[in-house]
């Protein structure tokens, strides 16, 4: 999952949260994330992309204090 921006990401089926960790440290907690959104980010071929043409903006979010 090379990514010029995030380093990694890990989404919570239970909770339909999408946690997006960023090379550069910061931690974004998408919610009421569907997991068909989720699959289709994780399918792409640019994360960077896909999240911010269709997460960001989208769902309501909540930015963690590392």
């Amino acid at each position: 999952m090379p990514s010029s921006v995030i380093a990694s990401y890990q989404y919570d089926a239970v909770a339909h949260q999408l946690k997006v960790i960023f090379l550069s440290g910061m931690v974004y907690v998408y919610k009421n994330v569907p997991e068909s959104v989720y699959t289709k980010m994780k399918n792409s071929i640019s994360k960077g992309k896909f999240l911010n043409n269709y997460i960001k903006g989208k769902f309501e979010f909540t930015k963690l204090d590392q």
